[in-house]
């Protein structure tokens, strides 16, 4: 499996039922938790400690950025991009829109491109000219458990990335010539294009769980304003086919099963770089774990355009304090900065 695991650790407090969750993190991993894409193009070694202003502060999906003038390694004025990451994560470490603002001086650090004559870093922390020091650390937060799966939630710390397709699947001819050619900029992230399940249950970002009643459930992906209603009816009539598909859902035990089918041909629909047809069929079992903060999906897919026989995808979601969900709209310019900034 091609994916380079980086050491996350989480640790629960219990002060009268109530969990306070605190993330602690190896430092340099900040800028690169909810990423869209690997920042491969940074190099880590090389971190640099730059003043300027504030030209440009896009509070969007997927990424948060800040365009900055400031002065090179030869003292002459250009602008920066700095990456960071998208909204919600970026809640979660206390910056909102308002943040900064247009002709805010700032002094930030963070890992530079590898290309030297490419401006472009991430973020390690930014302190604006009164003091006030912003980073990407995340803050302890009061966490409420889950008895009936509802609330935020996002992919648990424990799950690595998933930046590259699995090398071990049992691929078709159409999607092994696929994973021959894959190249990661081509993610629909960078189109602003957003897939659905099970892609868009292992994407970084939040999803919203409500339980509407005893006939549906909706899952909110943050970000991303694709709602998708689950039914709690076996008889009930799919309507068009959709990235969605139509989902029903049952318990067995405590066990929450959904199946879902009716799909729309989706690029990237069922993993990183593997495309799905209007043939997927998707199962989901859920189920709650540590003490309902968190829940651990088992996705089982069946597309015989692009698999010759089911995958099953193990995934895991923490719960995060109750919130507002945030609809940042996509920009193309955030998208493709990683690959457009000069």
């Amino acid at each position: 499996m091609r994916f380079l695991a980086k050491q996350i650790f989480c640790s629960v407090l219990y002060i009268r039922g109530i969990a306070v969750v605190f993330f602690l993190t190896l430092p340099m991993l900040f800028a690169n938790v909810y990423a869209h894409h690997s920042h491969a193009n940074l190099d880590r070694t090389k971190v640099i400690v730059n003043k300027g202003t504030v030209v440009k502060y896009g509070w969007s999906m997927p990424h948060v950025y800040i365009k900055v003038d400031a002065a090179n390694p030869q003292g002459e004025i250009v602008r920066y991009s700095i990456e960071m990451i998208h909204p919600p994560g970026m809640l979660e470490r206390g910056w909102t829109r308002r943040s900064l603002k247009k002709g805010d001086v700032i002094t930030w650090s963070g890992a530079s491109d590898k290309n030297p004559s490419r401006y472009y870093s991430g973020l390690n922390w930014l302190e604006k000219s009164d003091g006030t020091r912003l980073t990407l650390k995340l803050h302890a937060e009061v966490v409420m458990p889950s008895s009936d799966f509802s609330g935020l939630w996002s992919r648990h710390l424990s799950v690595p990335k998933r930046y590259l397709p699995q090398d071990d699947w049992p691929f078709t001819a159409l999607a092994k010539e696929n994973i021959d050619n894959f190249d990661g900029s081509q993610t629909p992230l960078t189109d602003c294009i957003n897939p659905g399940p099970p892609k868009a249950t292992i994407l970084p970002y939040p999803m919203k769980i409500i339980r509407n009643s005893d006939n549906t459930m909706t899952i909110n992906y943050e970000g991303r304003n694709i709602p998708r209603t689950i039914y709690f009816d076996k008889n009930r009539m799919a309507g068009e086919r959709s990235v969605q598909g139509h989902s029903v859902a049952w318990f067995e035990g405590e066990e929450l099963v959904i199946e879902t089918d009716n799909f729309v041909a989706d690029r990237w629909g069922t993993y990183t770089g593997v495309d799905s047809s209007d043939q997927k069929h998707l199962v989901e079992r859920l189920s709650l774990s540590d003490d309902g903060l968190a829940i651990t999906i088992e996705m089982i897919v069946t597309d015989p355009v692009y698999l010759t026989e089911p995958v099953t995808i193990m995934h895991k979601v923490r719960k995060l304090a109750d919130r507002e969900l945030v609809q940042a709209a996509c920009t193309v310019e955030s998208a493709k900065m990683y690959l457009t900034s000069q």
